[in-house]
């Protein structure tokens, strides 16, 4: 099973979001349609703009909870390395 560290953007230099998950197209569609109340409704953060997939849910979390301890600036660089347009990834993982 794979699982998946995400972060998701409100708009691009807008507020972020990481999370953990071993469904990714279920979670950001949760977090799309603000099936859950919290800080991604409240603050409309719903853009997929950066991802990985780890083998196991240990290395994922670990993973998560490095990348929260990080500074913004360095969030946004891991983004626009892969992402430099901030784009939607949404469309690409979904089947």
């Amino acid at each position: 099973m794979a699982y998946y560290v995400y972060l998701l953007a409100s708009r691009k230099d807008g507020a972020l979001y990481i999370g953990v998950t071993n469904d990714l197209v279920r979670r950001v569609y949760e977090h799309r349609t603000k099936a859950v109340a919290g800080f991604t409704s409240k603050y409309n953060i719903a853009r997929l703009v950066w991802f990985e997939i780890h083998d196991d849910p240990i290395s994922a979390i670990t993973r998560e909870k490095e990348l929260k301890k990080w500074r913004r600036a360095w969030k946004v660089a891991l983004i626009e390395r892969d992402n430099p347009g901030w784009e939607d990834l949404f469309d690409t993982i979904v089947q």
